[in-house]
């Protein structure tokens, strides 16, 4: 940033002094926004903390609103924790902007409306005016003086209202301005600076761990050419002895499919670890929680996502709700603005700089994040109400190092047709089973793309997400391993809604498949590395469970086709050569045949846990199902050759059953019925 007075001929001694300010500005921004009541850091928000005293927010209102609302506002401030302007606000007794014209009114605190500060005047430098929008809290350089400008929050306006009762002359000091017009000001004056740390963040600090262009880290060459060096053996020995080398490739892809059908079946027979329950949290104990939601072209989608947040068991003054949607979304846009005003709810426009990708989006919301902790929903997301709860349970009852609770998927439109069944089976083994058992083990997770729970300030410590990975779920997992973190499976379940139709079926596949590649080859540059960071456990992870699970998509039709041609020209030819007649038939046999019965059983107990077996016929057809997987790994790679960044947007909103709709209505006719 060019800093105000950097031109000035006075020259040196004015940079000083501004550097100085610079200094002082920061650390007094942080000083400051712990005693105005914001979190001095991202994970401050401690639980059982209420602010004592009586509301002095409410005073400048004693003349405008009913005594009667206010004394509701303050005996809600009082259950929740947090300030009685927030309750009035959150409930659309009165909108924020009209608030803060009273309480300037009552306190003398005037508005700043932001409208000409310019970036010379904010005395943090450019790269930093970003971290303003944790705390709310923005140092700016005006008329000579250090001017501190707040956007209200927590109790924050109770605070405010009781130090300048206590200090008058800190007025002049202080300005006020509203949450969305501090958060647009960020938006705009610093959105050079989001797009950058939203696209580029991750590649910045942690070149090696992205899966960015390799134009942003020159070891990659050097790494891609250690690569090569490693294929000219093989590839020799392809030229001179072909036969015998497809026969030692074939033996390998088996032993690595035997492997990996191996590695899920042992996380069926893995138990659950029993943890005490604690019991449930008075609202006033729980901390502020972040839900972000990525959205594009989700205009039917808006209000069933908005209506499912609501229903969680949480104190909506304590969301923290990011919608970010895309430049070009119109649709969506004007969808929410039909929703009317919800005044805990951000609406952030992505940049258009670096990919178009989930992750760059969820990457502009962790920006802005305010809560202890965070969580993601996909937009046709219906988790279960409690699973806010169930979440801080986990990070409660489990060791430090766990940093992220991930909720059950579980297919709601399974009735629309063959392929969401055979998703709710895939979903049901996968996540109520294997998952389950890997996270028993203490093994890193693939994580899902939805409903994972994370401390802010430690996914903010490792990068956030790869904008630069179309499946960053399964990237972040084995990330947070590097750095010395678990994630664990938690009982809640959020229900997703799975395509219906082949091709939107495999283009979601192909992306999810193109990104374990991604994932596998981003910590696979340095498998030394890898070892050490992740320890045994993350590295066979990776090569067995991510690695296989392309790997044996890919293989499949190649030992499959292999058993079809030996067996095709053993009946029509009693006199096969040596190549056809070696004895690797039985291996490839026994290795397709654990394969399918692996899912098979991984399904069937999935779907007895969730009650579904009535589903379980659809298994019968687990070979198509893996033909069609295969052809969504082969699509995928040769994406992952050509369009590696290329995000392939999967439509929701066009599910025509819904199990938990039906379930509901079913409940409430029951109940309707026993009335009467």
């Amino acid at each position: 940033m060019t800093v105000a007075g950097q031109a000035d001929d006075a020259g040196e001694p004015r940079l000083q002094r501004f550097a100085s300010l610079t200094a002082t500005a920061r650390a007094l921004t942080a000083s400051l926004a712990g005693f105005l009541g914001f979190p001095r850091s991202q994970n401050d928000n401690r639980p059982g903390y209420r602010e004592p005293g009586p509301a002095a927010e409410l005073d400048c209102l004693r003349h405008v609103l009913a005594p009667g609302v206010l004394d509701a506002a303050e005996r809600r401030s009082d259950d929740v924790g947090i300030g009685a302007d927030r309750v009035l606000i959150q409930s659309g007794v009165i909108s924020e902007e009209a608030y803060l014209d009273y309480l300037a009114a009552g306190t003398g605190v005037a508005i700043e409306a932001l409208e000409h500060i310019t970036s010379d005047d904010c005395l943090l430098p450019l790269n930093e005016i970003h971290l303003c929008a944790r705390h709310g809290l923005l140092p700016i350089w005006q008329h000579g003086e250090l001017i501190y400008v707040s956007a209200p929050r927590g109790y924050s306006a109770r605070r405010i209202a009781r130090l300048i009762a206590e200090y008058p002359s800190l007025r002049s000091r202080l300005r006020l301005v509203s949450i969305p017009r501090f958060n647009a000001f960020l938006e705009t004056r610093a959105g050079d600076v989001l797009a950058q740390v939203a696209a580029d963040g991750l590649a910045a600090r942690f070149p090696d761990l992205s899966a960015a262009p390799a134009a942003l880290s020159q070891r990659r060459a050097s790494g891609a050419f250690r690569y090569l060096l490693r294929l000219a053996g093989p590839a020799a020995l392809f030229t001179l002895a072909p036969m015998l080398m497809i026969d030692i490739c074939g033996v390998i892809l088996a032993i690595w499919f035997l492997l990996f059908t191996s590695l899920r079946l042992a996380g069926c027979l893995s138990r659950p670890k029993r943890r005490p329950r604690r019991p449930r949290l008075h609202d006033s104990q729980l901390p502020v929680y972040t839900i972000v939601a990525a959205l594009y072209r989700e205009a039917s989608s808006v209000a069933p996502l908005m209506k499912h947040i609501h229903e969680l068991d949480y104190p909506p003054e304590k969301l923290d709700i990011k919608l970010v949607i895309e430049a070009d979304d119109l649709q969506t846009r004007a969808a929410i603005a039909r929703l009317g005003p919800m005044p805990h709810v951000q609406v952030i426009i992505a940049p258009v700089a670096g990919p178009k990708t989930k992750p760059k989006a969820l990457n502009c919301a962790l920006t802005f994040a305010r809560g202890t902790f965070i969580t993601v929903f996909d937009a046709e997301d219906r988790p279960d109400p409690d699973q806010l709860r169930g979440a801080l349970d986990v990070f409660d009852t489990h060791e430090p190092d766990v940093v992220c609770a991930q909720a059950s998927l579980c297919i709601d439109n399974t009735a629309d047709g063959l392929l969401p069944r055979m998703f709710t089976a895939e979903y049901a083994g996968q996540f109520d089973v294997f998952l389950q058992g890997f996270s028993n083990f203490e093994m890193p997770l693939p994580l899902g793309g939805s409903s994972n729970h994370f401390r802010t300030s430690v996914l903010r410590e490792v990068g956030g997400w790869d904008p630069y990975n179309v499946t960053e779920d399964a990237d972040l997992g084995f990330r947070l391993a590097r750095f010395g973190y678990r994630a664990v499976m938690f009982p809640s379940t959020t229900y997703e809604e799975a395509p219906a139709r082949f091709g939107a079926w495999l283009r979601q596949r192909s992306r999810w498949m193109k990104g374990w590649m991604q994932t596998w080859s981003v910590h696979m540059r340095s498998p030394r590395r890898l070892w050490r960071d992740a320890g045994p456990g993350g590295f066979f992870t990776l090569n067995i469970i991510v690695g296989g699970n392309v790997l044996t998509a890919l293989a499949h039709p190649l030992l499959l086709g292999e058993i079809l041609l030996r067996g095709a020209i053993g009946l029509f030819d009693g006199n096969v050569t040596p190549f056809l007649a070696k004895p690797f038939i039985g291996l490839y046999l026994a290795t397709i045949a654990a394969g399918y019965l692996t899912t098979a059983i991984i399904g069937l107990i999935g779907l007895a846990k969730r009650g579904l077996l009535s589903e379980a016929w659809i298994l019968a057809l687990t070979p198509v199902y893996w033909i069609c997987l295969s052809i969504a790994a082969w699509r995928a790679l040769y994406q992952f050759l050509t369009e590696p960044y290329r995000w392939e947007k999967t439509e929701h909103g066009l599910a025509r059953h819904s199990r938990i709709a039906a379930l509901s209505e079913g409940q409430k006719a029951r109940r309707s019925g026993g009335q009467r």
